[in-house]
């Protein structure tokens, strides 16, 4: 190779299949789909269900056991710890309907999504970024059937985070949940005036800049988009408390 031949290529670490594992099982945990006190699959269905080998099952279970999330049981199995070792549980926990709690939601997103649009956008492999990209189209598909389209949103930014290929956006993502989501009608801040239709496309164009930075693989680009998005529903959540002070009236408890 020539001396002054500069290599500026930079080779991402790849995740190990463990990792994989381990990552599909937390967020099964953290989601719920797995309970707490729920005994995981035995280590011969999990070799079957992620065509791996024992060993990477154990590295797995290993890696949630250090995380608190599951415990060994001797001659009983691995099972669900009853209270995992969560540090962003307590997040969902007593949600009201106060515009400061959603403004308090968005800060932490953009500490965590906005890097992690960036880490996607190099990280991503060719799976991770079709399933971006149909959580992107479903969205259009509910929207233009007038459907809710909470879930759908979700799922756009959670895809965004596992690929990353970091598990631990993704855990703090669902620590927050749907109600984290101005546009589904189960969150205590969804109320008509952001569940219009006007108001979703918005949200749509948005999100079509955020898939396209990531599929092109710019992280510059997927970090500012990502930004632009959150802060302008940082800025209509400010319109909706600018649109209380003008429309109380002394004395009539107009106001909440």
């Amino acid at each position: 190779m020539p001396a002054d031949l500069t290599v500026t290529t930079r080779i991402e670490r790849k995740p190990k299949l463990s990792e994989h594992v381990a990552a599909s099982l937390r967020s099964q945990i953290v989601s719920g789909e797995i309970l707490s006190g729920e005994k995981l699959p035995t280590e011969s269905q999990l070799t079957e269900t992620f065509g791996v080998s024992r060993t990477v099952v154990r590295e797995a279970v290993a890696s949630l056991a250090a995380d608190g999330l599951v415990e060994p049981r001797q001659g009983a199995g691995i099972f669900v710890c009853q209270r995992p070792a969560m540090a962003f549980a307590s997040i969902t926990q007593d949600v009201g309907v106060k515009i400061s709690h959603a403004l308090n939601v968005i800060e932490v997103r953009m500490g965590l999504e906005i890097e992690s649009a960036g880490l996607a956008a190099v990280r991503r492999n060719a799976s991770q970024e079709a399933l971006i990209q149909e959580a992107f189209f479903e969205f259009d598909r509910l929207l233009s059937n007038g459907q809710a389209t909470g879930r759908s949103d979700f799922m756009f930014h959670r895809s965004i985070a596992v690929a990353t290929n970091n598990p631990f956006y993704v855990e703090v993502l669902d620590a927050l949940g749907l109600r984290a989501i101005p546009c589904d009608i189960t969150s205590p801040w969804g109320t008509d005036s952001v569940l219009t239709r006007e108001y979703q496309a918005m949200l749509q164009r948005e999100h079509l800049a955020i898939l396209k930075a990531i599929s092109a693989g710019d992280a510059d680009a997927a970090r500012t988009a990502m930004r632009a998005h959150l802060m302008e529903s940082q800025r209509r959540y400010h319109d909706r408390l600018t649109g209380q002070q003008a429309d109380y009236q002394f004395g009539s408890n107009a106001a909440p």
